[in-house]
């Protein structure tokens, strides 16, 4: 059996990608920095997981002994300023590995870029890292993919939020740009067909839908599919890629380190300049999926709540990553702790399906105006803001994001733990907890804050007036919507 590596497969490509090659038959590992997030996905048991940072070395080469095929699906589009370092070496880590392994092939989705010209910061890293595989002794295909269009992906939310909300948009001059949009089935078919092919091929593939479209027309084919008006588009010279970044981030929940590089690839033409790949991985019967029909297959399956994979689950750079210490490794440590509990007549299961709940459109249960205000403050100094919402709109699984947190584990029935990935001055979690008592219920919710120096002493002081209306008002409500659902249900 073919065994295959999947990096990136907590992010929106790699987590589509390992289900179908193993229900093509091959024999999957994975390569990634937090295990735990994959704790609640359906194919967990069906594969080997590897704990490895592309940047260790010793660990990426035991992740690939013995394998035939590594995908590389990680990328560096919001870790800050040094990324190009980042990407370069965790690329050159990979291919080191792959050579010391002796793997058979290496494949990697990068960005679709015209050829000569200047190219974006990110654009150019994306293809440094595509080259340096080429480069290797271990054979490469390289697929170069533009905008990718399917529910949760970072482009089609943001071409969504735009057109939803302004119906009269002043954009920059990229709007009359060419690109060619791809659906990601499209892009998820290449990439199990590559593990197949039979050639020893070294190169670079551009792909694409059959769609070349404008930027613009991109939206109002959205709006038509939305059935929303027809959007007025003026393109103006003076809006810059920073400036653009900055508006798409304050009216799209897309955070301000995800909107740079996207818009700052938009300022080229960005088309399919070849269809080589046709002779090795044949075109579907019925044709690639036009750009349309994505879109409409992206909003149906947001309608259904059957989201697979979201950009939300991007790491965000600057927020913690270790979980909650056990209470015993508080000694000696500044910690700062809200604790309501309260006893309610709603059975467990009732209180429960309230607390999975949470977030997104349903809300935060109290004070709605001062989670909004604790958002727009959030995306005004880099962070994420609460518009990220949530991939399900009732259930959740161990690193989903929602809103401003990311949940950190799930006893399903009885406790979620959420980690704050705001920037505050400290590390922060709530935790909600229901068990059964003889009345119905025993409800517990606990915030927990590390403050880091002093400004984190004083951000927990400044917000505990708030906090009494906040998390009592969230522990009232929450048993109140479970307590009227239960007496609903009887």
């Amino acid at each position: 059996m073919t065994r295959v590596l999947v990096t990136g497969a907590t992010g929106y490509v790699g987590g589509r990608l390992v289900p179908q090659l193993l229900d093509a038959g091959y024999d999957v590992s994975v390569c990634v920095r937090s295990p735990w997030k994959l704790g609640d996905v359906p194919w967990r048991s069906r594969v080997r997981v590897f704990k490895a940072d592309l940047s260790d070395a010793v660990a990426t080469r035991r992740a690939m002994t013995g394998v035939d095929v590594a995908f590389y699906l990680v990328h560096a589009m919001s870790a800050g300023r040094d990324f190009e370092n980042a990407e370069a070496q965790a690329a050159r880590t990979f291919a080191e590995a792959a050579e010391a392994a002796s793997v058979g092939r290496l494949v990697y989705l990068g960005g679709l870029h015209p050829h000569g010209g200047r190219l974006s910061a990110h654009l150019a890293s994306r293809a440094a890292v595509g080259q340096t595989f080429l480069d290797c002794s271990v054979p490469a295909l390289v697929f170069q993919a533009g905008i990718v269009i399917g529910s949760g992906s970072a482009s089609f939310e943001m071409i969504r939020h735009l057109t939803e909300v302004l119906p009269y948009m002043p954009a920059p001059r990229w709007v009359r740009n060419h690109v060619q949009p791809i659906a990601i089935r499209d892009v998820l078919r290449y990439l199990v067909q590559a593990v197949a092919v039979e050639e020893d091929l070294n190169r670079a593939f551009d792909i694409g839908g059959p769609d070349v479209l404008r930027y613009g027309q991109m939206m109002n084919g959205y709006a038509v599919e939305a059935g929303l008006p027809q959007r007025r588009i003026a393109a103006l010279p003076v809006l810059t890629p920073w400036l653009a970044s900055q508006w798409v981030s304050l009216v799209s929940p897309i955070p301000r380190q995800l909107a740079v590089p996207i818009i700052a690839s938009l300022q080229n033409d960005c088309v399919v300049s070849e269809r080589d790949i046709d002779q090795y991985i044949a075109p579907p019967e019925d044709g690639l999926i036009a750009y349309r029909t994505a879109v409409r297959l992206a909003l149906k399956r947001e309608a259904e709540g059957q989201v697979e994979t979201s950009w939300q689950s991007a790491t965000v750079p600057g927020a913690p990553s270790d979980p909650l210490p056990s209470d015993p490794d508080w000694a000696g440590h500044t910690v700062f702790t809200d604790l309501r509990e309260r006893d309610s007549t709603a059975p467990a299961g009732a209180v429960w399906d309230v607390i999975e709940a949470i977030g997104g459109v349903r809300g935060w249960h109290s004070f709605p105006l001062a989670w909004a205000a604790r958002g727009w403050i959030d995306k005004l100094v880099g962070g994420v803001g609460m518009r990220r919402g949530r991939r399900h709109p009732y259930r959740v699984n161990s690193g989903d994001v929602i809103d401003v947190w990311r949940v950190e584990s799930i006893e399903r029935g009885r406790t979620l733990r959420l980690r704050a990935e705001m920037r505050m001055p400290g590390r922060g979690w709530l935790e909600l907890e229901v068990e059964p008592n003889e009345s119905g219920s025993r409800y517990r919710q606990r915030a927990v804050y590390f403050p880091k120096g002093l400004s984190g002493r004083l951000y927990w002081l400044v917000l505990l007036p708030f906090h009494g209306i906040l998390f009592n008002g969230m522990a009232r409500s929450i048993l109140r919507d479970a307590e009227r659902s239960a007496a609903d249900a009887s």
